[in-house]
């Protein structure tokens, strides 16, 4: 097909393939066909041709469709003198197809809607008068004209929404609209009180209402409708639609201007109480939903304005009052009820509503409400309560996981009231803790049990509770509870690892709990719970723990020899190792971690021994990771920081860092282990993971360790170029640039790895994005910490250069981000280093034409800051080459961008230049 055969006969060709022909290629032809008919001028003529009543719906949709496009889009082809033609000709065609087919009625009605917005108020004043006169009075089927009249009126407001308009037309026709709005309501309400209107009428009414609403209409004209659908909502067929258009109405912020009539509708959701009890009873969880939505609406939306009527707080007490009740829904959320959830959000309004008033009507509201806060806890903690054991095993798996969201929503909550409520909350919840693990006559289930724990976690989590004396008695408590479900002893863990940072400062009751969580460490049930437990006391507690080191390694170190946790637990548990160990007496530290290390590093000897496979490389990656988690948190440069606080503690220096004996033992079979795997990316990026780990808590505590590293960098990077390596060589940059006796072999490895690159970028870099942007940081890096290195004839600063022009047109962020850092930082050596001075000199038009380019073409949004950074970079520090390179670099027509006129250039080049 061409363009010239945009004919009727064409374009139904088209659709039948379309629609009909199985092969996905000549479907994907004929869609892109039929667009550019669409697009055509021809489109006008044939449009009408394709809604002829004779031809299929998939025909007549497509007519239509191409109606709307020529109207939205092609404006501007109407020829002069034709608008009447069209306006009269598209209202025809709404009537002859209002008795269907639907899909038609409505893109015609979208249509007519696009032609009101572009003529309204200059050329069409009165269309909205004009249309309800045409359908409530023209010829045909009066409740096939009433619905499409309806649909008309729906879509109207609709297609103003999601149309491309200016801000400020937009305003203008939001207004013209919804100055008719009284009339077009006094219609709907006459339609929605008709004793015999259809449902589907009534559906299509309240429709047009919450489509009307969007135009910020005044509440005072809406009071009548809103009372009609407060009546639907006794209606069962109709109730879904009536509960929208209330809420629509009501969570209008605009309200607010109105109160008088927000006032009204106070008593009216209230008069929905008995109906939300009966629903309740029933369990009928569709209409307490809908009413619950419809209480939450107006005191969320409007909770500031309610409070601030003070002479009317008794209406608003018992709106809250009433949320209270669908908060406390009885069951369980998600199975026997989904309303509660809906609520939560509202306690934090009313919260911060209250505590934002005036000191006197804040002091009125805290006595009403912060009882009110202690029941809200008190059926919160009901709510997160799990259901008995047999029920809960019936759930289904989405139940589960969304009734733990919600347990989220709820720690969240209660997190919140605690600032309202303070340290009495506390004590409320110990006491009934206590009065459950004591009281003998009356056992207590676990789940009561639980549940107040959580309610403890919940804050402790979040909010510093060193001031409240009720933590050591819950600390007491612990070893008391029985953990017989894996709910209860998940929770006791979590409870526990959130007061790691009170433990700190209460050491004694270390061991109240430890031997809790040591208990649980062989339990794969509790992996994560009892897991971060202990690292968060390995952390927090680090300098309090000697007395318990050895129970804690010996524990920690059967649980992974026997493999009970998954790997990301294990890593956990060596990351606590690390802070443990570090904090050990110095003298003890080397024996204890050789000792928890060697069965790893036999086990790695072994895998090393015998023929690469997946299950091997599985297992050496496990354990490289097991000793770079391990390391990442061994820093003895925080103990030293402490002891030297503690002026009274002498201590010795040691020879060499712990990491560093155990890496020179390691680093041979670390060797071998590499040469194996050197081209397998996994084992690589392992490999520096242990090293960059250790880099960073050793610092300059690893300079034993330099020279054999580089070699390995270089032996790594010249068999598989890979972004971890970079990485690496980057962090020995950062540490070592002023080792002046240690950067030798760093020098010889940052030429290495940047001649090899550089063939990477020759070859084509398109496929290594990572690669690229870490060799950019690592540049940046150099130019930070050692610049004078390009000085030298070995490492080329041109070649550099010319690969961060290559980067701009890769499309991923982090990359161009690097490369704006890198030019950044580059430029920023202008005057200090010739070699810069000199390819700017040479080509800093090109990085000129570079920047533009991707300024003005299809660079992320997000990255326009970093690009200007550069583009001031050049200015600040070479700019008499920015006045000469930069109206030169603009002077090519459409570029950097077609939409660009020459005034729009000049005025930039103006702006950058001042």
């Amino acid at each position: 097909m061409t363009a010239e055969e945009f004919t009727v006969e064409a374009v139904e060709r088209a659709l039948q393939q379309l629609y009909y022909d199985p092969d996905m290629g000549k479907k994907n032809v004929a869609q892109k066909w039929l667009s550019e008919a669409q697009a055509s001028p021809q489109a006008w003529q044939f449009c009408w041709d394709l809604l002829r009543p004779e031809k299929v719906p998939e025909i007549q949709f497509f007519g239509a469709s191409t109606l709307h496009a020529k109207i939205s889009r092609h404006w501007s082809e109407l020829p002069a003198g034709q608008l009447d033609s069209l306006r009269s000709q598209l209202m025809a065609q709404v009537g002859q197809f209002a008795a269907g087919p639907k899909m038609v009625l409505t893109r015609l009605c979208v249509a007519l809607a696009s032609l009101i917005l572009h003529i309204l108020p200059e050329t069409w004043p009165t269309a909205v008068p004009d249309i309800l006169c045409a359908f409530q009075t023209g010829e045909g089927d009066g409740p096939s004209r009433c619905l499409a009249l309806l649909e008309l009126l729906a879509v109207l407001p609709e297609e103003l929404q999601s149309s491309r308009i200016v801000t400020s037309r937009r305003s203008q026709l939001r207004s013209a609209l919804a100055a008719h709005w009284s009339s077009v309501c006094r219609l709907l309400q006459q339609l929605l009180q008709q004793p015999d209107a259809p449902g589907r009428v009534r559906e299509r009414v309240l429709r047009c209402v919450s489509s009307w609403i969007t135009l910020d209409v005044c509440l005072q004209d809406s009071e009548g409708i809103l009372e009609s659908c407060f009546t639907l909502l006794k209606e069962s067929e109709i109730f879904d639609a009536a509960v929208e258009t209330i809420v629509c109405i009501i969570s209008q912020p605009d309200c607010q201007r109105f109160v008088d009539s927000l006032l009204k509708v106070v008593p009216q959701v209230l008069a929905l109480q008995e109906q939300l009890k009966k629903a309740v009873q029933d369990g009928d969880m569709e209409t307490s939903h809908g009413i619950c939505r419809i209480a939450v609406a107006l005191g969320e939306t409007h909770c500031r304005t309610l409070l601030e009527q003070v002479d009317h707080w008794q209406g608003f007490q018992a709106l809250v009052s009433m949320i209270m009740s669908c908060t406390a829904t009885p069951g369980h959320y998600p199975v026997d009820e989904t309303s509660s959830s809906l609520t939560l959000t509202f306690w934090y309004t009313l919260q911060d509503d209250i505590t934002s008033l005036d000191a006197e009507r804040q002091t009125l509201y805290l006595q009403i409400y912060r009882p009110l806060y202690f029941q809200l806890v008190d059926v919160l903690l009901q709510k997160a309560c799990f259901p008995r054991d047999e029920d809960f095993t019936a759930w289904s798996a989405d139940d589960k996981e969304q009734f733990r969201t919600y347990r989220v929503d709820i720690s969240d909550t209660l997190m919140y009231t605690y600032e309202l409520l303070g340290p009495e909350l506390l004590r409320n919840l110990y006491d009934k803790l206590g009065t459950l693990l004591t009281n003998s006559t009356h056992p207590s289930s676990w789940q009561d049990v639980e549940t107040l724990l959580f309610g403890f976690q919940s804050i402790a989590e979040t909010v510093d509770v060193s001031y409240s004396d009720v933590i050591p008695g819950l600390i007491g408590l612990i070893p008391l509870i029985t953990a017989n479900n894996i709910q209860l002893a998940e929770t006791i863990m979590f409870t526990i690892g959130s007061l790691a940072e009170w433990l700190s400062d209460h050491s004694p009751m270390l061991a109240n709990v430890l031997p809790v969580v040591l208990q649980g460490l062989s339990n794969p049930d509790l992996s994560v719970a009892c897991v971060s437990a202990l690292k968060r006391i390995c952390r927090e507690c680090r300098h309090d723990l000697h007395l318990h080191a050895n129970d804690i390694i010996v524990v920690s170190q059967a649980v992974l020899v026997k493999d009970i946790h998954k790997s990301p637990q294990c890593m956990w548990i060596m990351q606590a190792l690390g802070f443990l160990l570090s904090a050990l007496p110095r003298e003890e530290i080397l024996g204890k971690l050789l000792s928890l290390v060697t069965p790893h590093i036999q086990q790695l000897e072994k895998l090393a021994s015998e023929p690469p496979s997946s299950a091997n490389k599985l297992l050496i990656v496990h354990i490289l990771g097991l000793l770079s988690n391990l390391f990442s948190t061994f820093d003895l440069n925080k103990q030293s920081e402490r002891l030297e606080v503690m002026r009274h503690v002498q201590t010795q220096p040691l020879d060499n860092n712990p990491v560093v004996v155990v890496l020179q033992q390691a680093f041979p079979l670390i060797q071998t282990v590499l040469n194996k795997w050197l081209s397998d990316p996994e084992v690589v990026e392992a490999v520096c993971a242990v090293f960059e780990k250790s880099l960073k808590t050793l610092i300059h505590d690893f300079a034993p360790l330099v020279t054999q590293l580089c070699e390995l960098i270089g032996q790594m990077f010249s068999a598989y170029p890979q972004a971890s390596a970079l990485d690496l060589t980057r962090q020995l940059v950062h540490i070592f640039a002023c080792e002046k006796d240690l950067f030798s072999p760093i020098t010889a490895l940052l030429e290495l790895i940047t001649n090899i690159t550089m063939s990477i970028f020759q070859l084509g870099s398109r496929d290594h994005p990572d690669v690229v942007e870490s060799f950019m940081q690592l540049h940046t890096q150099v130019l930070k910490r050692k610049a004078d290195l390009y000085l030298s004839d070995h490492l080329d600063i041109k070649a550099v250069f010319y690969c961060g022009i290559l980067s701009f047109k890769f499309p991923e962020t982090p990359t161009l981000k690097a490369t704006c850092l890198l030019f950044t930082e580059l430029i920023s050596h202008y005057e200090d280093l010739p070699t810069v001075r000199d390819v700017l000199q040479e080509d800093g038009k090109l990085l000129l034409q570079t920047l533009l380019e991707a300024i003005g073409g299809q660079s992320p949004r997000s990255l326009a800051e970093l690009l200007a950074e550069v583009l001031f970079s050049v200015s600040r520090n070479c700019p008499s080459l920015l006045t000469l390179w930069l109206r030169d670099a603009l002077l090519p027509s459409g570029f950097p961008s077609s939409h660009l006129t020459a005034e729009h250039k000049e005025h930039f080049c103006q702006q950058i230049l001042r």
